[in-house]
């Protein structure tokens, strides 16, 4: 169990690290002027980029000290960073990080925890990346390969057990044991990263990878390990400048139900302030481009809309350019899909692909994994429906494979 997590370590001799740095004159400035400065192709080009650099992220976002401090901050950034791959520019944040008080032992941490969260592929550059950063400063590490691992919570462990034997186990039996085996029994029982940190470390992740569906469970287990909920708060707004806003957006909805659940914010629908006369939701309202970790090709989304009150109905006007479609996915309480441009096709495992024209109305039951999209030869348009579980409307899988996708089909 305990060689999953070192073999990372081992890659880049993380077992011998008297490692060393002093960064570049760029890297070592303070906080503020690294956010402010700005290359001269920036001044040239996109003034306006390097204003908004100074004014919103280096005057207001860091040196907002009340919602979250530097090193947090500095956590969830260098966590977004590596989650989605940029490990290129690390740098800087590296160096934010460690003068904030994030030791060498805790980026280490962090970038072997999310290796299991975001993959081998991102975690091997961004560990090379903080080895450089600290060979530069001088600076000698203790890293400990088979540490005293922390003690259970029983109680908090028997009921991800027991979710995990009633939704993994039966599908995959490999992925529950490792889940249970290395990253509950090991991962995230080793000190290197305090309890809070690796569950704010692992939040950020999930939003920086459009992966809100499954912030519930880990935003809950980061309040319970000291998060407070206005720390929480701030999250989608400093990775929205990292991420990008549609992804910190997706994440408000469990959110709030996970603060409405603790009692953080207020559920009844006076304090909510529930609309007593009709709204309409404009056609030419707000939309953003589907991300391409959970579809594939040209994707629009949007108008959207969440019913008043108390219900949990949501849904959106979902635009398929010829030949894009969503990823396999499923729903904790199904999904009703209306057609009202083009040829809809959609496929449950197992099952032909059916086909859907303009005014179709397609019912999918709940927990079936399924696709649906455009034709190869013309676009599609759907209004899709569906309520959250828990504050879980859909759980992503992997792509629909080309060799999966019909060559050609028509209504």
């Amino acid at each position: 169990m305990r060689g999953v997590s070192p073999g990372i370590e081992e890659r880049i001799d993380m077992t011998r690290l008297p490692h060393a740095i002093t960064l570049a004159t760029f890297y070592a400035l303070p906080l503020n002027a690294q956010e402010a400065a700005t290359s001269d192709a920036v001044s040239q080009i996109a003034p306006q980029l390097g204003r908004y650099t100074q004014d919103v992220l280096a005057d207001r976002l860091w040196a907002d000290q009340d919602r979250l401090t530097t090193r947090d901050r500095s956590l969830l950034t260098v966590s977004a960073l590596v989650a989605t791959g940029r490990a290129d520019q690390l740098d800087r944040y590296i160096a934010t990080a460690l003068d904030s008080g994030v030791t060498p032992e805790e980026l280490s941490e962090l970038v072997t925890h999310l290796a299991f969260y975001a993959g081998w592929p991102v975690a091997l550059p961004a560990l090379n990346q903080i080895a450089a950063a600290l060979v530069d400063r001088g600076i000698t590490a203790d890293v400990t390969l088979n540490p005293e691992l922390l003690p259970y919570d029983s109680e908090a462990e028997a009921a991800r057990l027991a979710t995990v034997d009633q939704t993994a186990r039966p599908v995959s039996p490999g992925l529950a044991d490792a889940t249970d085996q290395v990253l509950f029994a090991d991962l995230w029982r080793r000190p290197g990263l305090a309890p809070r940190d690796r569950s704010l470390v692992t939040v950020a992740a999930l939003i920086a990878n459009g992966q809100a569906e499954q912030l519930p469970f880990h935003l809950n287990r980061a309040m319970d390990n000291g998060l407070t909920f206005e720390e929480a708060a701030e999250i989608p707004h400093q990775l929205a400048y990292y991420a990008g806003w549609p992804r910190s957006f997706s994440a408000l909805t469990p959110m709030r139900q996970v603060f409405e659940a603790r009692g953080d914010i207020a559920t009844d629908k006076a304090a909510v302030e529930t609309p007593d006369s009709i709204s309409i939701v404009r056609a030419d309202g707000e939309t953003f481009e589907a991300a391409a970790e959970t579809f594939t090709g040209s994707v629009t989304v949007g108008p959207s809309f969440e019913a008043p009150g108390d219900a949990r109905v949501s849904g959106a006007l979902v635009t398929f350019q010829p030949g894009a479609r969503t990823a396999w996915h499923s729903h904790p309480l199904g999904q009703t899909l209306y057609v009202t441009q083009g040829c809809a096709l959609i496929q449950s495992e197992g099952q032909d692909v059916l086909t859907a024209g303009p005014g179709d109305i397609v019912q999918i039951p709940p927990e079936v994994r399924h696709w649906h999209g455009a034709t190869s030869d013309q676009g599609m348009a759907h209004l899709a429906v569906l309520e959250s579980l828990d504050g879980v409307g859909t759980t992503w899988m992997e792509h629909v494979a080309d060799d999966q996708f019909p060559p050609a089909a028509g209504c």
